[in-house]
């Protein structure tokens, strides 16, 4: 007979696996402000990092079809406002041409502090921000202040890189931040995607984060450039940042379609 308060024998081993995903979580968020105090510790593990990128990078040769930065067609339109999704751009520091000056919003967030330092290492500009959301959360998050500072680079000339879809919200669909932006500036958007035939998706992340892995093809792909009208209305604007969606998707869905097809 089983006894009083005692859990029923199969659902011992539930408990013990959910404990177990638990514990990376858990880990991680022990260690983490230790480890933002810690000069060192940020300098070795941003090095790694930068390392592992361009290790990846040279080792992923872009594949028949893609779209090569160095070269890239629109050359003549920059500053653009590049747009990428959540979870695919891991990449992208690597990627992007280091003579080409690029500044790029990266989160507030703790965790974003060594993607801010990693982004760096590539010669990259980084504002901090989360942009996106209404107008008391884009505050609250810095998105605003963000906002200003690449708008004043893309008047400088600078080319700008945004994530499209809002932190913790609607994976692959545009927040309205990005639409802002490129009214507020007058820059078009160029909504790109970046990915490896070899690669980890994070399932049970919310935005699928894709970690591209070495030995494999890569895949570039630019949509077409999205104007932003200097006087568009708030049903402009809506009909814009829906657009800035189906050509994200559309841009993933090649670029996987490049490096996933026979080559």
């Amino acid at each position: 007979m089983e006894q009083p308060g005692m859990a029923p024998p199969a659902a011992r081993p539930a408990a013990k696996k959910k404990r177990a995903r638990k514990a990376p979580k858990t880990f991680w968020r022990r260690i983490r402000e230790p480890l933002a105090q810690s000069r060192f510790a940020k300098a070795a593990i941003t090095n790694l990092f930068a390392y592992g990128l361009s290790f990846i990078r040279r080792t992923n040769p872009l594949v028949e079809g893609s779209v090569d930065l160095a070269s890239y067609a629109y050359a003549d339109s920059e500053p653009l406002v590049f747009g990428m999704w959540h979870g695919q751009h891991l990449l992208a520091p690597a990627i992007y041409p280091n003579k080409r000056g690029l500044v790029a919003m990266v989160s507030r967030s703790a965790d974003a502090e060594l993607n801010a330092q990693v982004v760096e290492k590539f010669g990259i500009e980084a504002v901090r921000g989360s942009g996106g959301r209404e107008s008391k959360s884009r505050l609250k998050k810095g998105g605003a202040t963000a906002l200003i500072a690449l708008k004043k680079a893309l008047d400088a000339g600078k080319n700008v890189a945004m994530i499209a879809d809002i932190p913790h919200g609607t994976p692959r669909e545009s927040g309205m931040g990005i639409v802002l932006l490129a009214r507020l500036s007058g820059r078009p958007i160029a909504p790109i995607a970046i990915a490896t035939s070899r690669r980890k998706v994070l399932e049970k992340t919310w935005d699928k984060t894709t970690i591209s892995l070495p030995f494999g093809g890569c895949a570039v792909i630019v949509e077409p450039l999205i104007q932003v009208p200097a006087d568009a209305d708030d049903a402009e604007m809506e009909r814009i940042r829906v657009e800035v969606t189906a050509a994200l998707n559309r841009a993933t869905e090649k670029a996987y379609g490049l490096v996933d097809g026979p080559r």
